[in-house]
């Protein structure tokens, strides 16, 4: 009999709510989803003692779940009937588990036959954990393993407070040293893994911080300054990491499901208890020579075929052009689909500022004919409205944040600021508005690159307060927009962009492309 026992961890992450390998803009398969991954996931079961665990944001994120959330809510949830079937022995709580509501939340725990683990989630009144366990202790060929589930404490700053009603986030790093400490003294587990759904503040090797400490992203203090960890598995940022850190074995495995997190941990006897010897991360990519696994897709295909049906559903018509063909220019100077973004935001909020952005790099923009699908390739998070009550001051601090954005390359030219790229791409914290004249000087130091500040062709006032419609991530500050934080709420507009977006073409049925050029960005 061997001295020595093998273990593989296998890990997801930031699924977001994708199964079948598509990303819904169109009908081109990719190489991404629960269903490719389960290929993978049974092959290796074949072969070697596996735990499958996930990190969070796995309910979602996609056409399928928001269809399945909005009009389909009363049948079982496909992304639970998925991880059910894969057998994941627990699920962490990531942020986005709060976006449709505790109830619906609470179905999904109901549903799920594993574990949701949230150490840091609680419930205001009692300081116990919301839902679920703060841990749980697996036994697997013998060896003990101690699973901690720890959530960003960051919440707040996004959700709507609707969502985490009577709920509490409590410090990921003080709550993580706390139960890994206790899980030490009182379960004595042959391994201990902490699964936490946020990332690593500083940059892995150098230590240097790679954005702003603000208690979003803990990873790195946790390796540093916690004492019995021997597996962080982190997610939220959707970056590609397998790594050590101070003898801390780190893995995130991106994020919709396009790379499977392995660890191989190899445990030996020492005085009759079993303690780790090594554990090597790895990080298993999804190709075209990784097939999706026909049951898994069978599983779902009512629920996919009916999110499709909806996906092609006509909306209406565009006159004149609302593509995208070049995302860096969009965020150079107004264009026809940002000032309609902000013109539906300004009409349902009945305001006269607004602000939003281009999401991400692979918005395509409106067609000339619009389908469902046309608005949430664009649209991509199920942000509510709020309008906020702020002051001149406040919209001159949230240009220059938003100003940041930009550099000045070593040719001279404009260009996006790393940070807003790496670790994780932030295109999203980057507004453009409507409503107020302004230009953004990018050779200007950071702090004074606004000019030709004007609402209604005047200088601004500073000191004067103006409604403004924006996102709810904006509105509470998320992007580092403080400025934002705790300013009155004039208006809370509950339902979904997408919603609102879709049902103001309908009303209209044809929807002119118009750009009034109210803003620019120059050198």
């Amino acid at each position: 009999m061997s001295d020595n026992k093998h273990i593989s961890l296998l890990v997801t992450s930031d699924v977001h709510g994708y199964i079948n390998p598509t990303n819904y803009s169109d009908h081109v398969d990719r190489n991404l989803g629960l269903a490719k991954l389960s290929t993978l996931i049974k092959r290796k079961r074949k072969k070697e003692n596996v735990l499958l665990l996930d990190n969070g944001d796995l309910i979602q994120g996609s056409p399928l779940t928001f269809y399945h959330a909005k009009y389909q809510s009363k049948t079982p949830n496909p992304m639970v009937k998925v991880a059910n079937h894969l057998g994941y022995v627990a699920s962490v709580l990531g942020n986005h588990e709060f976006n449709y509501g505790q109830e619906y939340l609470k179905e999904v725990i109901n549903q799920s036959e594993f574990p949701w683990l949230s150490a840091t989630t609680v419930n205001e009144s009692d300081e116990e954990p919301a839902f679920g366990k703060p841990y749980i202790i697996h036994n697997i060929n013998e060896i003990s393993v101690a699973i901690l589930g720890i959530t960003t404490h960051y919440i707040p700053n996004w959700e709507d407070p609707k969502h985490i009603e009577n709920l509490s986030f409590n410090d990921a790093f003080e709550t993580t040293k706390k139960w890994v400490n206790q899980i030490h003294e009182i379960e004595k587990p042959d391994l201990l893994i902490v699964s936490y759904h946020g990332g690593f503040e500083r940059d892995i090797h150098s230590g240097e911080p790679t954005e702003e400490l603000t208690g979003e992203n803990q990873g790195y203090q946790m390796c540093m300054e916690i004492d019995g960890i021997d597996v962080l598995v982190t997610g939220h940022q959707h970056r590609s990491i397998a790594d050590k850190l101070n003898g801390v074995t780190i893995i995130q495995p991106s994020n919709n499901g396009q790379l499977l997190g392995q660890v191989d941990i190899e445990l030996e006897k020492r005085d009759k208890t079993w303690a780790v010897k090594e554990a090597v991360p790895s990080l298993i990519e999804i190709d075209d020579r990784v097939e999706a696994d026909k049951e898994v897709v069978d599983l779902i295909k009512d629920y996919e075929d009916a999110t499709q049906a909806w996906l092609d559903k006509p909306i209406g018509k565009i006159n004149g052009d609302m593509t995208i063909t070049d995302s860096f220019s969009i965020r150079l100077q107004d264009n026809p689909l940002i000032e309609f973004i902000n013109k539906v935001q300004m009409n349902i909020a009945n305001v006269d500022i607004s602000n939003t952005s281009l999401f991400n790099n692979a918005s395509p923009g409106f067609k000339s004919n619009v389908t469902m699908r046309d608005i949430v390739s664009n649209y991509i998070y199920p942000n509510t409205l709020k309008v906020i009550r702020i002051s001149g001051m406040d919209i001159k601090l949230a240009l220059e944040q938003s100003a940041t954005y930009f550099i000045i390359n070593v040719d001279g030219e404009i260009d996006v600021n790393p940070a807003f790229v790496e670790p994780k791409p932030q295109h999203y914290n980057y507004d453009m508005w409507e409503g107020i004249e302004y230009e953004l000087n990018i050779s200007n130091p950071i702090g004074e690159r606004v000019t030709h500040f004007n609402y209604q062709g005047k200088p601004i006032d500073y000191n004067q307060h103006y409604d403004v419609v924006m996102n709810n991530y904006r509105a509470g500050g998320g992007g580092n927009f403080r400025m934002y934080q705790e300013k009155p709420v004039v208006k809370d507009i509950p339902t979904d962009m997408t919603e609102l977006i879709a049902n103001y073409i309908l009303q209209r049925e044809t929807i002119e492309a118009t750009c009034d050029y109210n803003w620019k960005v120059i050198k």
